[in-house]
């Protein structure tokens, strides 16, 4: 090795890819995205303890990544509000951690948040720089990680979602499915207003903001590099509903796919939260504008029944 090359030691592995969370919904479809974009690294909860700051620590001098997604976090809304700390951990101090380590090393971070940072009021769609007052333990946790990645300094994407559910994992369309088949009839609220956003369209948005115009590309083009600006932005489908009217779609869609069901379309009946006490108040008002993030991308975000439908056949086929 000649000296001029000797001091030469990059601080980061040019194309790995660190994804926390890989067991989540969203965890799974951005290794399915990321996969040509790199190496992707995405251990699972036995390979690396996210809890423990340590570890975290460890594992990010040992593999060097030159991007970290981040869609680890303590998503057990009503757990939260007994086990504040264990939710603080996962959704405020993880992101700070990433957060350091990327501003430290000059690499992006990409982070993934929620609608229940917002008030939950109203009917008017919330924008990126609404005022957030969350009120819920799990609200709180994640806003706080949200300001630990702006105020880092770190070049970084943050992505507030809603109603995340997919063709794995634990979530309410996978439930309704397995009540459709047992039950009749089933009392669903129906004054919480959102966008159902399956796993997969956050995946293939966070993929978009790494892939610019063939007109965007210079001779310094990086593919682990964001074409979008730092900043916050909303990513959902268009359209919105309450929980009743998306169980009465997923009923509807999953029957003319076939999908054999007792359940009654008449006795599918909405009633209001207030009926369906829980341990964290849920918001009301879960719309989210769509412009910043559809102008940012250059595209037209699809529609919630459009996704449904093809969660819903990537499920029923398999």
């Amino acid at each position: 090795m000649t000296s001029e090359h000797a001091h030469l030691t990059p601080h980061a592995s040019p194309l790995t890819i660190f994804i926390t969370g890989s067991n989540g919904q969203v965890g799974f479809e951005l290794q399915r995205q990321f996969a040509i974009f790199g190496n992707t690294l995405a251990p699972t909860r036995q390979e690396l303890d996210l809890t423990n700051t340590q570890a975290v620590d460890t594992y990010l001098a040992e593999h060097q990544p030159a991007l970290i997604l981040n869609a680890a976090a303590y998503t057990a809304v009503d757990k939260a509000e007994s086990e504040p700390e264990q939710a603080k951990r996962l959704n405020a101090d993880l992101p700070a951690q990433l957060a350091k380590y990327a501003a430290e090393h000059n690499i992006p971070l990409v982070h993934y948040s929620t609608d229940y940072v917002y008030p939950g009021n109203g009917e008017t769609p919330w924008q990126e720089d609404s005022p957030t007052v969350p009120h819920s333990v799990y609200g709180q946790t994640k806003l706080e990680g949200d300001q630990a990645v702006t105020q880092s300094g770190c070049q970084h994407l943050i992505f507030r979602t809603s109603w995340v559910y997919a063709a794995r994992g634990n979530n309410f369309m996978k439930t309704m499915l397995r009540l459709g088949r047992e039950r009749e009839a089933l009392n669903i609220v129906n004054d919480q207003i959102g966008a159902p956003t399956p796993a997969r369209l956050i995946a293939q948005a966070t993929a978009l903001a790494f892939t610019p115009h063939s007109s965007q590309f210079t001779p310094h083009y990086s593919p682990l590099t964001p074409h979008i600006p730092s900043g916050i932005y909303h990513l959902a489908p268009r359209g919105e509903t309450s929980w009743h009217g998306f169980a009465c779609e997923i009923f509807k869609q999953a029957s003319a796919c076939g999908a054999e069901l007792v359940i009654q379309p008449d006795r599918v009946s909405g009633i209001p939260t207030v009926d369906y006490p829980t341990p964290a108040k849920r918001p009301l008002n879960s719309r989210m504008s769509l412009t910043k993030l559809e102008a940012a991308l250059g595209v037209t975000l699809p529609t919630w029944q459009s996704q449904l439908g093809l969660t819903l056949k990537e499920k029923l086929e398999n």
